[in-house]
């Protein structure tokens, strides 16, 4: 190589280097990134005890880097205080393995869940989803009209970490059943009634006009800390009305339920708690997977020798464990199970 050529061909490695150099310095940097714009979309939580209660999609993370680490700090009564009750671990019940509603027996969704040591309120690690556990109860935990509970949550990655202080926590009383007339905050009745979902094709006795579903009152009952549900319909002097008369019910995917017993008064059914077990679609439950759904009918012939169909249907959930009765009572005129 001439020697001047040589010179330049050094002159643009250098250059060329120093290029690569700078080049390099621009790039970004690969390590976390915390964005001080990410936060939680609400401040105040109010669960209702009693029951497993996710709170979820509840938090921005903007443009910072995942996994994000959340961690309650600092959770106090209202007044300042530390509260042991939910700083403590209790025994919860977890699932293990995923429920489908296809099981067979109450052994076989038990065999699915265990048993857990955990606070009864925290945050999903990564996730920032605030739960509750249903073993949460207002003999345990102050609720409504408390003021409850102020918390803070340290949020971090390596890029950084931010504290959202004074969080809200006011459980609401325990409603173990839906729907329902209790005033969240006292307990109390509220008045009214509760009415069937679905009511077509049900005639009075007596007056042989439509029934609407004013006309018939539902009850929830609990008379013993098992693991049962019982379907009863009554007249209008309550006395029991024989639940085979509703004939064409589909007794067997009535429930999620087994070992299912009839008597003249009653159909009951072995059953795990609560109804429905999770917030899924089954064949037992309404299409949001969020009620269980029981639908009785029968069938007469009506006036000119028209087959009618007679539906009767409900909508609901129960939280709390027991032995508990759903109570359909006719309360204005007693439905006509016999031809015209």
């Amino acid at each position: 190589m001439i020697p001047g050529n040589k010179s330049i061909a050094l002159f643009f490695a250098a250059i060329g280097a120093l290029a690569i150099f700078g080049c390099k310095k621009l790039l970004p940097s690969d390590t976390d990134a915390f964005n001080k714009d990410a936060g939680f979309k609400q401040t105040v939580y109010k669960p209702i005890l009693g029951r497993t209660t996710l709170m979820g999609d509840n938090f921005n993370i903007e443009s910072s880097s995942l996994p994000l680490t959340f961690k309650i700090v600092s959770m106090r009564n209202s007044d300042g205080i530390t509260s042991p009750e939910l700083l403590k671990p209790f025994p919860v019940l977890v699932w293990k393995k995923a429920y489908d509603g296809s099981e067979k027996s109450i052994q076989e969704i038990e065999a699915k869940r265990t048993t857990e040591q955990h606070t009864l309120f925290e945050v999903g690690e990564h996730s920032g989803e605030f739960i509750m556990w249903a073993e949460a109860k207002s003999n345990i935990v102050k609720a409504l009209p408390d003021s409850g509970y102020v918390f803070d949550v340290e949020v971090s990655n390596n890029g950084g970490r931010k504290y959202f202080n004074n969080l809200v926590l006011q459980p609401q009383r325990e409603l173990p059943y839906e729907p329902n007339r209790i005033n969240p905050l006292t307990g109390a009745n509220t008045g009214g009634s509760i009415n069937p979902t679905v009511m077509t094709g049900i005639v009075g006795d007596k007056s042989g006009q439509p029934l609407s579903s004013s006309d018939i009152t539902i009850l929830f009952n609990k008379v013993g800390e098992g693991n049962s549900i019982s379907f009863k319909f009554l007249d209008t002097l309550l006395k029991p009305i024989d639940p085979a008369k509703f004939k064409l019910t589909n007794w067997s995917k009535l429930v999620h339920g087994f070992n299912m017993q009839m008597s003249t008064t009653a159909v009951k059914y072995d059953a795990a708690y609560p109804i429905p077990l999770v917030t899924i679609p089954t064949p037992y439950t309404n299409p949001a997977g969020n009620r269980a759904r029981v639908a009785f009918a029968y069938d007469r012939i009506g006036f000119g020798g028209f087959r009618v169909e007679a539906n009767l249907g409900l909508d609901f959930a129960i939280f709390e464990k027991g032995d508990w009765e759903v109570i359909f009572w006719f309360n204005k005129d007693n439905p006509r199970f016999t031809n015209d």
